[in-house]
């Protein structure tokens, strides 16, 4: 009976451990802490969770939501520079680090949102190379589509898209998330100057998301009107959703 016990009181010791080793433990505090708006040690148990797990992509975002509310840009960009440095094989790592660098653009003047956007743009590339998933290549594919057209971006979104779609396709299950790749992809026609195929590729999105508000307002207008939409869709200046709840859990 002894033994047994033992054995047991081992075994609870190595769970707990487990979890602890996990992140998730920190992870819960963290997200506690920032309910009652205790910024500082939201951050700092948000970033103790992603040490002990940096390719975790739910950790990275919710850490990324919680500084967007506190306003620390600076140091959310610091710490994905070191946990990127000690992890270079943590995909969705660099993908929230790249993202970090996005939700400091709307609090940046003009020429830092051009960096900052180049900056982002390199370590979306850099989860690419590390692992090809959709949320990267989608993440960054729509990523091109806010530089104007003189900059001639337009045509590597697509590209990225193209691919993002395919994976999307070839998965077979119909995911929330998958609508926005239609919206993205016919924008990114559209800023090419190929409307029939923007139209097209946002009914066959419309076909399968009807509820979507993105692509029905897109199929409600023409000319001048769609040009204005899309222009405010694609203002630089305003704050991009960068919150990435969907992918974890759909």
């Amino acid at each position: 009976m002894k033994k047994l016990i033992g054995c047991l009181a081992i075994a609870g010791l190595a769970a707990g451990a487990a979890f602890a080793a996990s992140g998730e433990a920190d992870y819960q505090a963290g997200m506690k802490a920032l309910a009652t708006k205790d910024y500082s040690n939201a951050l700092g148990k948000l970033e103790s969770a992603l040490s002990a797990e940096p390719d975790n992509i739910r950790f990275g975002s919710e850490y990324r939501q919680a500084v967007i509310q506190a306003k620390e840009y600076d140091r959310s960009i610091k710490f994905f520079e070191k946990l990127t440095a000690d992890n270079q094989n943590a995909s969705s790592a660099f993908l929230n680090y790249g993202f970090a660098y996005v939700d400091k653009i709307p609090a940046s003047g003009a020429i830092t949102q051009v960096i900052l956007a180049n900056t982002a743009l390199s370590f979306f590339t850099k989860s690419i190379e590390i692992k090809p998933s959709w949320i990267a290549l989608y993440t960054r594919g729509n990523s091109y589509l806010y530089w104007p057209k003189v900059f001639g971006r337009a045509h590597l979104g697509v590209a990225d898209l193209e691919r993002a779609m395919a994976i999307q396709k070839a998965d077979g299950a119909k995911k929330g998330y998958h609508s926005r790749a239609f919206v993205s992809l016919g924008d990114g026609y559209w800023k090419m100057e190929n409307i029939e195929k923007a139209k097209a590729i946002w009914k066959e999105g419309l076909s399968l998301f009807p509820d979507n508000p993105g692509l029905k307002a897109r199929l409600s207008k023409d000319g001048d009107d769609l040009k204005a939409y899309i222009d405010d869709v694609l203002d630089p200046n305003k704050r991009v959703d960068t919150n990435l709840i969907e992918i974890w859990t759909n």
